[in-house]
């Protein structure tokens, strides 16, 4: 947040920066909101979940082998 150390914000100058240094605190806001609602990169849908196709073959067959 900003603060300001001015005593008195009667000058036109001082409160036209406090409402540029509002605005780029909203547009910083919705900046970082977008960025982070629609980013494209999801960890949790490529997080695996176990074992694959791969590793259950192998265990179907060495479990037939076992079993003869």
């Amino acid at each position: 947040m900003a603060t300001s150390n001015s005593a008195s914000l009667s000058s036109p100058a001082a409160s036209r920066d406090g409402q540029a240094s509002a605005l780029a605190e909203i547009r910083d806001f919705w900046h970082q909101f977008f960025a982070r609602a629609f980013n494209p990169y999801r960890p949790e849908l490529h997080y695996m979940r176990g074992p694959g196709p791969a590793c259950r073959a192998k265990q179907k067959a060495s479990s037939h082998r076992h079993s003869s």
